[in-house]
């Protein structure tokens, strides 16, 4: 997967900038977005499966953890398959932000705000390519570990689940966050009947409170 552009405005904002940029920052973005265009190798790997809610959560068919907490009972309610997503930028994301450090602070922060938008680019065009040959009639946004009460460790199973690290060389810490760091896990509901779309980014997600972009339109998680 290639990328040709991405979204500056989305990481002007990832930046902290109210408004449009001045010339000095668009200078910036414009030249990082060439360099991360010119440098990251986009992958993503899925699985779609049946599923079933139970006592214990919502059994996914051969993954050996449930999704577990009442926020992705109620996303998934009315589905009876979810594709269970992760899309990288690689490790030459975050190579690259250490690279641009060193030239300044400016730079490094454009090009990692430059990753940010472009790993969720890259979501919504992995989505956007399952669906064009998945036979679904309706589906829900995407949910991550780590928002609602969905617990941030799923993490570990989802890439056991998908065989990430051998297909696009995705791992997970032992605090259960994502390496290479510009990298995404998500569910998506598919249901043959119209799925109610309930509350999304800051409304539920865990960090509400401390979040910079909370009240601003969000982070761009959870599309």
């Amino acid at each position: 997967m290639n990328l040709t552009s991405i979204s500056k405005s989305e990481a002007a904002r990832y930046m902290g900038i109210k408004g449009k940029p001045d010339s000095q920052i668009r200078e910036i973005l414009d030249r990082a977005e060439k360099t991360v265009r010119e440098n990251v190798k986009p992958k993503y790997v899925y699985r779609e499966a049946p599923i079933s809610f139970t006592a214990d959560g919502v059994k996914v068919e051969g993954m050996s953890a449930p999704l577990t907490g009442k926020d992705i009972v109620k996303h998934l309610s009315g589905c009876n398959k979810v594709i269970i997503l992760a899309a990288t930028l690689t490790g030459d994301a975050d190579k690259l932000i250490r690279q641009t450090g060193i030239n300044g602070m400016a730079e490094a922060l454009a090009v990692d705000c430059l990753c940010s938008a472009a790993v969720e680019q890259v979501c919504n065009r992995a989505e956007e390519e399952i669906f064009s040959h998945t036979d679904t009639a309706y589906r829900t946004w995407r949910f991550s570990p780590g928002y609602g009460d969905l617990p941030l460790e799923l993490n570990k199973d989802i890439l056991v689940y998908l065989n990430a690290a051998r297909r696009i060389g995705l791992t997970v810490t032992e605090d259960s966050l994502l390496i290479p760091s510009k990298s995404v896990t998500a569910i998506i509901g598919i249901s043959d009947k119209p799925v109610q779309k309930g509350a999304r980014g800051c409304a539920v997600c865990n960090m509400r409170d401390r979040c910079a972009f909370s009240g601003s339109g969000g982070c761009g998680r959870n599309n």
